[in-house]
């Protein structure tokens, strides 16, 4: 055995080593450059008058504001439930092997997502230019008239259908990524462990899939939110109509706009927190796995 004294050290105190941290320069320059931008700008936002921040709370909750602010959580709600459900239909069309209803459903996303929003819904708004009367049937057969476009098609319903429909093509991505993202494999063993098709899908697909669904549906719920303001154009009397309809009386623009946005603001957190509670719930089953593993 080698002597532990010919072993160059091992009879001294090993000296405790120096940890020397690195300087980084650089990030202090850009820390203070950040600061003196942050004070200069909280400076204009309480210094600037022409801001008149007692005509922007003043207003926030005014009467014709929360009117607006309820019209634009109903649209919201009601174009989300429309898009999530056309959504989910055009995601299993586009999977399924039928070459029909794949090849209309893939049509249906690229037209939709490949148009712009504003032009749909002014298209939506004038639909009795090319139908004025909207009748349900088969091709040249007879029919059954509803009614007039013009009383048929409200500013409400030709912005839910074009929020909707339009989401719809999103959500129809979003779903078909979530069901691909499940291992065919976990679906053979449960069908092979005698599972029929729906426990599968609600037990072993479903669970695994809205793991991947949720995050980026809260994102466009979150969207759609701020997307309603585009209805503007068609005078449904959102949020933002709303704030335009008191400025345009009052020539108080500035203000009236940044009341608008700090409720979208707030909204928009709320459904944040909302998305993150949704998030760390479904995903600890992921976590307990995981710890189980280590």
């Amino acid at each position: 055995m080698a002597d532990a004294s010919a072993v160059p050290g091992a009879g001294s105190s090993a000296l405790p080593l120096q940890v020397v941290r690195l300087k980084h320069p650089g990030r202090w320059i850009a820390a203070g450059v950040v600061v003196v931008l942050l004070v200069a700008l909280v400076s204009s936002l309480v210094t600037n008058e022409r801001f008149r921040w007692d005509v922007v709370f003043g207003y926030l909750f005014s009467g014709s504001i929360l009117l607006g602010l309820r019209n634009t959580l109903l649209l919201t709600v009601a174009a989300m439930v429309v898009g999530v459900l056309l959504g989910v239909l055009l995601a299993v069309a586009r999977e399924s092997r039928n070459p029909v209803l794949s090849g209309v459903a893939g049509a249906y996303v690229g037209f939709f997502r490949g148009t712009p929003l504003l032009v749909q819904l002014i298209f939506w708004f004038n639909l009795s230019a090319l139908y004025p009367v909207i009748s349900l049937g088969l091709p040249f057969g007879p029919s059954l008239a509803l009614g007039s476009a013009n009383v048929l098609i409200t500013p409400w319903v030709a912005a839910i259908l074009g929020l909707g429909l339009n989401e719809a093509a999103y959500m129809a991505e979003i779903v078909r990524a979530g069901l691909q993202s499940v291992d065919a494999g976990q679906t053979q063993a449960a069908q092979a462990l005698g599972m029929t098709g729906r426990q599968v899908f609600s037990r072993i697909v479903l669970p695994q899939a809205l793991r991947v669904i949720i995050p980026p549906t809260g994102n466009q719920t979150i969207s759609m939110l701020k997307t309603t303001s585009l209805v503007s154009v068609i005078a449904l009397p959102e949020l933002l109509f709303a704030a335009q309809i008191i400025y345009a009386r009052t020539y108080e623009v500035i203000p009236l706009l940044i009341t608008a946005s700090l409720w979208y603001l707030a909204l928009t957190t709320v459904l944040s927190i909302g998305q993150g509670f949704l998030e760390r719930r479904l995903g600890r089953g992921d976590a307990s796995r995981r710890r189980g593993v280590a």
